[in-house]
């Protein structure tokens, strides 16, 4: 089967059973499609909907078992062994491809690709020893941001120094690993662009969202339609996707600054800044990701009406609690509490014209005093 190709294959395979796995089984049930999963935490909330393979991502028994189950392969974690993928590939179909993973992995590869395609990014320096921190502070400055070039999600992995005192005690906390040091960026807003390519080369954009984190993590995701930057988001993320020929749902993060957008990092997969789209556009993202990987035609990502998203971490509010909210819609995921954990988020849905950001301030002050 060609990439352009179209498939009436029924049967996915996803790496990973988090929530973004169980959120893309619970699209595709409606498209008559199903799911297959494989996750070393027997625990995990896609077990719940669909068979899971409780197995290490690089236990090749264990995928090459996976593949004779399904049609095609998709990912839910940008974690996994570039290895697995490019094991599977040689026996079932792998969407998005393994190359674009091994560029995204690497925060350094994955600078320097936004660089060869023009897209602005912080300044940044590759660091391998604690005098090499030294000099690539005195380079680009301080305040900067020191990152594990691998693994790091969720705010782990990086430490911000301010000061040329800090540069010592990050070496101690992060200096086993491979490092980039970027330049502190002054931003007035955090923003992503979620976008769908599909084998033909066909591609959709949603509303660029407005996004807030907290500790790290992603609070909430704010999209309205008619973003100034939208355009300039889309232009970038298209460089990205034709570099790859890529195929599927892809999350591209900027800083917003008085120069325009700078360049955060892409998530290779469906993404919680776009969990909005289930109930606030046209087609989710998460059955726009399936239609992609498939061949099918592209949905719609219009609005309806306008959405913002709120995470749960943690714990989840009294589902009482929250139902009370005209046009809040809620998905629990079916984990246990547990600090810093995504345990579930909320949809708050409202009509083109009602002013969504202060109903949005009135759901989370009332959420935060109980």
């Amino acid at each position: 089967m060609k990439g352009g190709d179209v498939t009436d294959a029924g049967r996915v395979g996803i790496i990973g059973a988090g929530q973004l796995g169980r959120m893309l089984a619970l699209a595709g049930y409606p498209l008559g499609l199903q799911f297959a999963m494989l996750d070393p935490n027997s625990a995990a909330c896609g077990g719940q909907v669909a068979p899971l393979t409780v197995a290490a991502f690089d236990d090749q028994e264990a995928l090459a078992a996976l593949a004779r189950q399904v049609d095609l392969v998709t990912f839910e974690f940008e974690n996994v062994p570039v290895a697995a993928l490019e094991f599977l590939a040689d026996r079932v179909e792998v969407f998005p491809r393994p190359a674009v993973l091994e560029t995204a992995q690497d925060r350094l590869r994955e600078k320097e690709c936004f660089a060869q395609l023009g897209i602005p990014t912080p300044a940044y320096r590759a660091v391998g020893s604690e005098g090499e921190l030294q000099a690539a502070a005195a380079k680009l400055g301080l305040p900067a941001v020191l990152k594990t070039r691998r693994l790091g999600y969720d705010g782990k992995g990086q430490l911000v120094l301010r000061r040329e005192s800090d540069l010592a005690a990050a070496w101690q906390v992060l200096g086993g690993a491979e490092l980039i040091l970027e330049s502190f960026v002054s931003f007035a807003r955090e923003v992503s662009q979620v976008a769908v390519r599909g084998r033909d080369g066909a591609m959709v954009f949603y509303p660029l969202a407005e996004n807030t984190h907290r500790d790290g993590i992603l609070h909430l995701s704010l999209a309205r339609a008619g973003d100034p930057l939208q355009t300039l988001a889309e232009d970038y993320t298209r460089r990205i996707m034709e570099h790859f020929s890529y195929v599927g749902v892809m999350a591209f993060e900027f800083f917003q600054t008085e120069a325009g957008l700078v360049a955060n990092e892409i998530a290779p997969r469906v993404h919680n800044s776009g969990h909005w789209t289930i109930e606030g556009a046209e087609t989710s993202q998460f059955a726009n990701h399936l239609r992609a990987i498939l061949g099918w035609p592209l949905g719609s990502t219009e609005l309806v009406g306008q959405a913002a998203m709120l995470n749960f971490i943690g714990e989840l509010p009294a589902t009482a609690d929250l139902l009370q909210y005209p046009g809040l819609h809620l998905h629990a995921y079916g984990k246990s509490a547990a600090p810093g954990r995504k345990v579930g988020h909320a949809t708050l849905r409202l009509p083109a014209g009602v002013d969504l950001p202060a109903a949005l301030r009135r759901l989370t002050d009332a959420l935060e005093m109980r």
